[in-house]
């Protein structure tokens, strides 16, 4: 009698067990009514199903029935059928002592016999990587809270420290010291403002507009003693920076804004500093104009100060240009910010900002 020859279908078929047999991932080959017909032994010893029990029976009655999920019942349906295919299903496992978190996939095969379906069922248990994950966002979630908080008790901080700075200020007889704790007051102040409206930005982008407005609200509430004689505006876009590029910006403002306030409007001078913000991606501009008395005669003389050196260190930390010019009347203070430009460049300015 002659052997029997083998047929590209039976040759598909020992090739699709061999594989699902000496897989080292959890995979099933079921027919098209879901029965099992081979699984890894792999599938077998993580979800401690015996493999003699297994052969033969549907998936859905494997274990205690943890694997009759209407769901998975439904899309293993329709993949033999030909209408659709498992990619990344996700299930939760409810047998045994904990929940498990599986991603399924599930695949029809084709090897040379339509009549009958086979299909491949590949499983990945998440569960631990899901439980890692959570655990993480819990933890940065619970880290932005306690950053916050911090934020807000050093603003709090800040405002006692002006404060205490500000009656010293009051009491002593020296007007040159006087002036130095005013200083000091003033920019304590701004910091604590700056501090304060980080904490509001919840660790995010910040709208400069707002920030930029509450920052000048700041000062002016602190060193203009007459609102209607002096006006302090701000002209911004929609722009939101980082938290970090905020900061270097709120600095250059405090720093420009209070040089205007105590050198531009000597011995009661009206007028008004506009600070303005403008934003093309990744271009931008920042300035602070004024229109008082205006720069020196004599700029070559001019001894900068520590505005200056303040200014033009943010100013390299944000790759920024500085440039001093006459506002005609007053004077215009700009940083700039181009590709071109070199971060860390050596920033210059043509006068003295403080």
């Amino acid at each position: 009698m002659a052997a029997r020859r083998s047929t590209p279908t039976d040759t598909g078929l020992s090739l699709a067990l061999a594989v699902v047999g000496s897989s080292a991932a959890p995979l099933v080959l079921l027919d098209g009514d879901a029965t099992v017909v081979a699984a890894s032994l792999s599938f077998f010893g993580a979800f401690k199903i015996a493999s003699f029990d297994a052969i033969g029976r549907p998936l859905f009655e494997l274990g205690a029935g943890e694997w009759d999920v209407p769901q998975l019942r439904a899309l293993i349906k329709a993949t033999a059928a030909g209408t659709a295919e498992v990619d990344a299903y996700e299930i939760d496992l409810k047998g045994g002592s904990k929940p498990r978190h599986l991603v399924v996939n599930v695949h029809k095969l084709d090897y040379g016999d339509p009549g009958r379906a086979r299909l491949l069922l590949s499983v990945a248990d998440v569960t631990d990587a899901r439980a890692a994950a959570k655990l993480k966002d819990d933890l940065l979630r619970e880290k932005a809270i306690l950053l916050q908080e911090v934020q807000h008790r050093v603003a709090n901080s800040l405002q006692i420290i002006a404060s205490v700075i500000l009656q010293s200020a009051r009491k002593v007889q020296s007007d040159e010291t006087r002036s130095y704790l005013t200083d000091a007051h003033n920019r304590v102040m701004s910091v604590a403002t700056l501090q304060r409206q980080l904490a509001s930005s919840r660790l995010g982008e910040v709208p400069l507009r707002e920030y930029f407005e509450q920052l000048c609200g700041s000062i002016g509430a602190s060193m203009i003693p007459d609102h209607k004689q002096l006006t302090l505006d701000v002209t911004a876009d929609d722009t939101a920076v980082p938290a970090e590029v905020s900061v270097g910006l709120g600095l250059v403002v405090t720093e420009l804004v209070i040089n205007a306030l105590k050198h531009a409007f000597p011995d009661g001078r009206a007028g008004k500093i506009v600070v303005t913000y403008q934003s093309h991606t990744p271009n931008w501009a920042l300035s602070v104009r004024d229109d008082g008395v205006g720069m020196p005669r004599d700029v070559a003389s001019a001894t900068p100060g520590l505005g200056t050196s303040i200014v033009t260190a943010l100013a390299n930390q944000l790759g920024a240009r500085v440039d001093v010019a006459d506002g005609k009347p007053g004077t215009v203070v700009s940083l700039t910010h181009t590709q071109l430009a070199m971060v860390g460049a050596e920033a210059q300015s043509a006068t003295a900002i403080a």
